[in-house]
């Protein structure tokens, strides 16, 4: 393996899936300036996460529509006039 290709600084790290609150420990080197306490009572950094594999619709099945400011009903009314 290549010398100094790998970054250094891997540490514990606590991934928060934010849509759900589904939380897993792992090895990372993300920058954060968050921490959050474990199961095991120890605290490690936080890495927020918009999305992960319990939440996301191809491994969970289910396709989720989030409306976030009314889009989707602007979009329907919108369409809905031309009929």
């Amino acid at each position: 393996m290549k010398k100094e290709t790998h970054p250094e600084g891997y540490r514990l790290c606590v991934f928060k899936d934010m849509s759900n609150g589904y939380s897993f420990l792992t090895r990372s080197c993300a920058e954060t300036k968050e921490v959050s306490k474990w199961e095991d009572g120890n605290e490690y950094p936080l890495v927020k996460l918009d999305i992960s594999m319990t939440s996301h619709p191809f491994y969970t099945g289910k396709q989720v529509l989030v409306d976030t400011a009314g889009r989707v009903d602007k979009f329907r009314t919108r369409y809905s006039k031309k009929k």
